[in-house]
């Protein structure tokens, strides 16, 4: 395990570097040489995502270094995503690993209406870093066909070595036939080492991170909305969804009972939660848009306000399409405390009288 001493005491980048174990594998190779001098010269888009990794950077350095695994692996969330994540790519991998669906699966990350685990921060770190470890085992502890098969997968890796061994040619990862991608993948997280090891040498300004947690977890016994979670514990909604990013519908719902949480204000929330009535929380279901259907008519069904239900479903209009799934509150005699922003007296009108005529039904009057 990690045990800080000097400058890394307070710099996670120290203490990035202090950990990295690969950087004699990139010496003097063209391949890399290339991939720094194209990093190198978009510094600025290093800066930027490097400080975009400052909520989750000391969580990925702490569970590398409890299995002494290359440090150099916290910056593959650099390659992949960007450290975004939200990120979603066309081959339909998601989250800062970029997890395709059956490789999330397989790695027991769940994936349902409501939650996301290949976006859940620590369930995700902690499945890429046993992928790795697994392929790690498989490639003879060789990380660079590591990474290549996290990559293009063990398959690709595996056939391209066997070809190799057919021809009598040497099997590491630089003489490997990979696909473009692969063979550019790996290079590109070396080169990105490089630069993190001796910014100042390329004009890299890394935004100060410290090396403590940034986040903790909030125990949730009930389904609630984020914006509501937000607003208790006083932190802004994007910051809480950057950090719950698995919650696809705004609601703490389908995934593990717990919320993560900018560390300074978790206290504040947990007391929060507990001087809040269990009827106070809402419950969810889904519905299913019908033909016929309006928002109106789906309102007056559930005796939930339509406003609410636009709200909580993100929706621009009131246009609906047969299919679509709508979040819906469960109880909202239960949740008076989350609808009463949304049942605020109308200003009452001048009574009119109307006369029925054929077709004409309640909703559509």
């Amino acid at each position: 395990m990690y045990e800080a001493t000097g400058e890394e005491d307070t710099d996670i980048w120290q203490r990035v570097r202090q950990g990295f174990q690969l950087q004699s594998l990139s010496d003097n190779n063209p391949r890399v040489d290339h991939q720094r001098l194209w990093f190198a010269s978009r510094s600025k888009s290093i800066e930027i995502i490097s400080e975009r990794s400052s909520p989750y950077m000391y969580y990925i350095v702490e569970s590398l270094a409890a299995r002494n695994m290359p440090l150099e692996l916290a910056l593959l969330p650099m390659i992949e995503s960007g450290y975004n994540p939200l990120a979603y790519s066309t081959s339909h991998a998601s989250g800062l690993w970029q997890f395709i669906p059956s490789t999330g699966r397989h790695f027991k990350l769940t994936q349902s209406h409501w939650y996301d685990g290949r976006r859940d921060i620590m369930a995700s770190t902690q499945a890429a870093l046993d992928y790795l470890e697994y392929l790690h085992r498989m490639f003879d502890n060789d990380w660079l066909l590591a990474l290549a098969a996290y990559n293009a997968g063990e398959g690709t890796v595996g056939r391209a070595i066997q070809r190799n061994i057919e021809r009598n040619l040497p099997t590491d990862y630089w003489n490997l036939n990979l696909p473009d991608e692969t063979q550019a993948y790996v290079p590109k997280l070396l080169a990105v080492a490089q630069l993190i090891n001796a910014p100042d040498a390329y004009g890299l300004a890394l935004a100060p991170i410290a090396n403590e947690p940034y986040f903790t977890q909030v125990a949730l016994k009930q389904q609630m909305n984020i914006s509501r979670l937000a607003q208790l514990a006083r932190v802004q909604e994007d910051e809480l969804v950057q950090l719950n990013p698995a919650y696809k519908q705004g609601i703490v719902m389908g995934g593990p009972k717990h919320l993560l949480v900018p560390l300074d204000n978790a206290q504040r929330l947990k007391e929060k939660l507990a001087s809040i009535k269990p009827s106070d929380h809402m419950q969810w279901q889904q519905y299913t848009v019908r033909s016929g259907d309006n928002l109106s008519v789906i309102a007056n069904r559930y005796q939930v306000p339509l406003a609410l239900i636009k709200d909580i479903n993100k929706l621009p209009s009131n246009s609906l399409r047969i299919g679509q799934v709508l979040n819906i509150p469960k109880s909202p005699a239960g949740a008076a405390g989350n609808l009463a922003q949304y049942n605020r007296p109308a200003v009452a009108s001048p009574s009119r009288s109307y006369t029925v005529r054929k077709g004409d039904n309640l909703s559509r009057i």
